[in-house]
């Protein structure tokens, strides 16, 4: 009887325990802030959607300085934070030396490389989204040119670009794609005045339809597909639904699908580091049709995109890198 007594009131214990002391999770958000409505929202809500659903302890910071980020991880692991997740390349160096310096605590980063036993690295195979929203871009043009405008000009956003030139030529291999940066630093990221400029220069020079990479920049370009009743492509999130009917698609990236799994294997004790690669054959990058767009894309352009995503998967389309360019 005593023994019995004894063991329920451990189970009891170890429930109480359990609830009283939740995951710790900190999210560290780049310069785009989480209402960015692209890439920092898209992390966001996968952390919010964990909070709901597995109970844990989230807090999250906005870095509105590049340089603060390294003092924002390592004020999350002074704390005792079980998993720091930094967005985006620009954290790559902080990520790096605060998990060297605080080997318990459990790291992830989003578009960053980091090589360490406690750092989960979650790259996307933006190329390849990318190529699919070029093809369906040139499959749209009415006037044989289509444009690129990207947020900072990094590598990263380079590759969006070359995959989306390579798609749109792949369905037709004389449209013109024209290309422009925000600028060098990170405001490009939140200046959609800038965007909407080059948005407009390109309207006028021809194109009918524009990809933006460029986080919460991606409004300006918004803005000016419906000044110039010409279309837009999203990016990161499902953007859609910000101007329905002039936004042809989205180039999506489940940024809030690897944050959500992340966090899920670290509180069930299955987190390891390493890189984790998200791509069309696992979902990772895609395209989007929703209740927004689904009259812009017609059958036979949704059929035509299908084959080259089956074909992309199966290795019979080798989509260009960025990354790998000699």
């Amino acid at each position: 009887m005593v023994k019995s007594i004894l063991t329920a009131l451990l189970i009891v214990s170890f429930n109480i325990s359990s609830y009283a002391n939740p995951l710790k999770v900190g999210l560290v958000l780049d310069k785009g802030g989480k209402d960015d409505k692209s890439f920092n929202s898209a992390a966001y809500q996968g952390a919010s959607k964990a909070e709901k659903d597995l109970k844990i302890d989230l807090k999250y910071v906005e870095a509105t300085d590049t340089n603060a980020i390294e003092n924002l991880h390592r004020s999350f692991a002074r704390k005792n934070f079980d998993l720091i997740i930094g967005i985006g390349f620009a954290q790559k160096d902080a990520v790096k030396k605060v998990a060297a310096q605080f080997p318990q605590v459990k790291f992830a980063i989003v578009d960053g490389e980091v090589t360490a036993p406690n750092v989960r690295s979650l790259l996307f195979e933006e190329h390849e989204g990318s190529f699919l929203v070029g093809a369906l871009a040139a499959m749209n043009s009415k006037s044989n040119s289509v444009g690129f405008v990207g947020g900072m000009d990094i590598p990263l956003i380079r590759r969006f670009a070359m995959g989306y030139a390579a798609g749109a030529k792949y369905v037709n291999p004389k449209i013109n794609v024209s290309e422009n940066y925000v600028g060098v630093t990170g405001e490009a990221w939140n200046n959609p005045a800038k965007a909407k400029e080059l948005a407009l220069a390109q309207y006028s020079k021809g194109a009918d339809v524009i990809f933006v990479a460029a986080g919460a920049s991606n409004t300006g370009v918004f803005d000016a597909a419906e000044e110039k009743k010409k279309f837009a492509i999203g990016v990161d999130s499902n953007q859609n639904w910000i101007k329905p009917g002039v936004i042809l698609t989205s180039m999506m990236k489940a940024v809030d699908v690897a944050v959500y799994d992340t966090i899920k294997e670290a509180q069930a004790g299955k987190f390891t580091g390493g890189i984790v690669h998200f791509g069309l054959k696992n979902e990772g990058v895609n395209y989007t049709v929703d209740k927004y767009n689904e009259k812009l894309i017609t059958p036979d352009m949704k059929k035509k995109v299908e084959e080259i995503k089956k074909k992309i998967i199966a290795g019979q389309i080798q989509v260009p890198d960025y990354y790998k360019k000699k």
